[in-house]
Order: C-alpha cells, then sequence, then structure tokens
C-alpha cells in the first residue's frame, strides 16, 4: 500500500489505453483481487493472527474485532478500487470476480482448523466474505445474484451462460480445509455444469493452476527443511500438493469429460502465481485442454530465478491421469515457460474462434495463441 500510484497500476493503465483503442466486453478477476493480509493488525485478539489466537475471547471483545475488521476492510478496497487507472476502467467495463486466499488473509483454508475455526478466524472470515460480496460482487448475503449456484451463499461459484459462451467459477476458498480444496457444495456445483449441455466454449475460472508442475516435491523438500517449513500452506493450496492428489483427478476427469463432449471446449483459466505462463492436457484423439495462467497484474514480478527454478521442475513432467499427460509450455514468442513479467491475459472471439494474447510488462504482446 506504499507503494506510488502510477508504478503500481501500470498494467492498469495499460490495460485502460487498449480499451481506449478497441474496447473490451467484460473484465474477469481470478483472485486475490486484494491483499487484506494485515488487516488483523492493530486489534488485540487478532495481532498475532494466525500464529496465536485467544480460546475463549470475550463477546464484547469480539464485537470489537468484527467492527474493526470490517473498517480494516473497507478501506483496503476503498484504497485499491479509488486508484484512477482501474476507477476509470471499472466504470465502463463490466467485472466478474472470484475470490482466493489473500482477499481473506494468506493461506486461508490451508491453514489448521484450530485457527480458521476459532472465533477470531470466523469473525475475519465474515468480514471478508461481506466485503468480497459488496465490493467485489455489488451484493450483500441473503440477495445473492441468480449466478450464484448456491441462493444461501454456503459457497460462492457462480455460472453464467451466454450464447456460445458458458463462464465458470469455482469457489476454492468458502469450503477449503487442509484436505480439501471443494467442499460439497462446490462439487454438487462442478457436477451438475458437467453434465449440462453446452455449445461452443467454457471458461473454467480455476483461482489457483488445474495443471501444474511436480509441487509434490517441492513439498517434500520444504517439510524436510526446518526454515521452510512455514511455505508449506503455500504449496497445499496447490492443486498439484500431495494431499489433493484424489481430488486433482476428479477435477482433471470432469473438465476432460466436458472437453470432449461434441460442438464444445473448454479452457482453464488460472492466476495465482505472479507469473505467466500456459500448460496443455492431452485429452486424445487430437484434442488438448489449453491452461492459460495470467498473474500479477500489480504484484512486483517475483525474482526470474524463481520461474527458472518452476521451469526446471516442469522439465520433469507431471501425470496425474497417467493416460492424460501435462506439459508446461512457453508462452508464443517466448523461450521459457515462466515469465516473471506483469501481465495481464486478452481473450477475443473473432468469427467463433477463441484466441489468447498476453501482455507482459517488458516483452510487450505475444503472438495469438488459438484455443
Amino acid at each position: 500500500m506504499d507503494r506510488e500510484g502510477s508504478e503500481r497500476n501500470a498494467m492498469w493503465a495499460r490495460l485502460r489505453d487498449d480499451h481506449r483503442r478497441a474496447p473490451f466486453a467484460l473484465l474477469l478477476h481470478g483472485g486475490d483481487q486484494v491483499y487484506a493480509d494485515e488487516v488483523t493488525q492493530g486489534h488485540p485478539l487478532s495481532e498475532d493472527w494466525p500464529d496465536r489466537v485467544p480460546d475463549r475471547p470475550a463477546p464484547d471483545a469480539l464485537d470489537s474485532l468484527r467492527a474493526h475488521l470490517r473498517q480494516r476492510f473497507f478501506d483496503r478496497y476503498a484504497a485499491l478500487y479509488g486508484a484512477p487507472e482501474l476507477a476509470w476502467l471499472a466504470a465502463r467495463v463490466p467485472s466478474l470476480m472470484q475470490w482466493d486466499d489473500h482477499d481473506i488473509c494468506d493461506g486461508w483454508g490451508s491453514l489448521p482448523r484450530s485457527r480458521t475455526d476459532s472465533a477470531v478466524g470466523q469473525a475475519l472470515f465474515a468480514a471478508a466474505r461481506d466485503s468480497f460480496l459488496l465490493f467485489q460482487h455489488g451484493t450483500v448475503a441473503g440477495d445473492l445474484p441468480a449466478r450464484f449456484a448456491d441462493p444461501h451463499g454456503g459457497h460462492l461459484g457462480w455460472v453464467i451462460n451466454a450464447p456460445g459462451l458458458r463462464l465458470l467459477a469455482p469457489d476454492m476458498r468458502s469450503e477449503r480445509t487442509r484436505r480439501d480444496i471443494m467442499g460439497p457444495g462446490g462439487w454438487q456445483m462442478m457436477d451438475a455444469e458437467a453434465r449440462r449441455e453446452a455449445q461452443g466454449h467454457t471458461m473454467l475460472m480455476s483461482s489457483v493452476p488445474l495443471l501444474g508442475p511436480r509441487m509434490s516435491i517441492l513439498e517434500s523438500l520444504m517439510v524436510a527443511i526446518p526454515r521452510m517449513q512455514k511455505y508449506e500452506d503455500d504449496l497445499r493450496d496447490q492443486w498439484q500438493s500431495r494431499t489433493h492428489r484424489d481430488e486433482w483427478r476428479r477435477i482433471l476427469r470432469l473438465v476432460r469429460d466436458m472437453a470432449r463432449r461434441d460442438g464444445h471446449d473448454l479452457t482453464a483459466l488460472s492466476g495465482e502465481i505472479h507469473l505467466a505462463t500456459r500448460a496443455e492436457m492431452d485429452l486424445g484423439g487430437g484434442l488438448q485442454l489449453h491452461q492459460l495462467v495470467a498473474s500479477g497484474i500489480a504484484h512486483r514480478a517475483p525474482p526470474k530465478g524463481w520461474a527458472r527454478f518452476l521451469g526446471a521442475l516442469a522439465w520433469l513432467g507431471e501425470d496425474p491421469l497417467p493416460e492424460h499427460p501435462i506439459r508446461i509450455r512457453p508462452l508464443p514468442g517466448q523461450r521459457h515457460r515462466y515469465i516473471a513479467q506483469r501481465n495481464f491475459l486478452v481473450l477475443e472471439r473473432r468469427v467463433g474462434a477463441w484466441q489468447a494474447v498476453w501482455d507482459l510488462e517488458d516483452s510487450g504482446r505475444t503472438p495469438p495463441l488459438p484455443i
């Protein structure tokens, strides 16, 4: 929050200028729209979150905490959404959003249940959820728009059907635990959409990448090295975590069956890792499942060494479904599998055919990728 505005929002400004030249129809935001990790600071009940949590906070102290958190979330959203580059664009192009952990707190759902199920944890989640609905969806609990699959809001997955296009955004945070990425409500929504007849193209928003490298190797190393264990939650967040192996296979089989349906294509859209990349899963019969990853429109890019390390990890390959190998591919016109630059992704439909273009802060636009 202490970064200079024009530097922080340089890619928003580029997107704004692109809209002036060729107007966009829709903005898709895939998670971590805000980094709210610091909202717990400044109150005695949550100051040490998540390392220390009071066992039995007094009711009046909890009321004070709820007021504190709501105000801090409001201030964070108002500051970020008030940035002139974003505000100008958001006033002219409608947005559809899904949240990820930082819209609540770092690692929400991958933290121990003793933290997330505590009175402090539930107060934090409730404040984050209300702020997410208000600022990211323009609604409140009890009055959710029809796009939400669960009108009661047990999970906040949503779907929109347009001519030749389905936008599908499961909620991977509301029901998340250290063992499960999605709960019963989320899976009920996905199973129902998998059975639904759809023509054209489905864009599946997965806040964490659906296709990725062999994270289980890195996870094992981190558990073995004491000073790296604090990053275990970051890896447990991923579909590729060894903890989520069966669930990962389940979602891959589901999207495989959707993508194989006659007259229908499916593309996975992901973010979360502060890099740009893409991946393919071989579906057989000449079909490919494309995954497009765009992440970090405002967040500063990570070191190039991290991108190189992930690229080396991806070289090993990953085949959770042995008959459908997954490969991480370079972006069009790029040599390396992962690009450590701020970026955004542009999807275009021309005469019924879709293509994807990444806009990279330093390298500029990539050649179009047919999807």
